[in-house]
């Protein structure tokens, strides 16, 4: 679960409190890279309760076939590292 630390520690840096939706694109990660990884916490149930994905204006992603540009974490997500 490092990476999903990892992914908690930077959506902090940027929002800076839980429940504020923040750009896909703000952690820095390649379109695919960035793909790859939401999509995996979106299939994990543990995981992916924790999230909420938004399509607003910005750069899209496919997270598991559906385009998004934004995430929420819910702070129940620290029960998880």
């Amino acid at each position: 679960m490092s990476e999903l630390a990892q992914i908690v520690e930077r959506y902090l840096a940027i929002a800076g409190k839980f429940g504020v939706a923040v750009p896909l694109s703000a952690f820095g990660f390649g379109e695919q890279e960035t793909a790859r990884l939401f999509s995996a916490f979106d299939e994990d149930y543990q995981v992916s309760r924790y999230l909420k994905f938004t399509r607003q204006a910005g750069a899209e992603f496919s997270i598991n076939g559906f385009q998004q540009t934004h995430v929420a974490l819910d702070e129940g997500i620290r029960a998880l590292l």
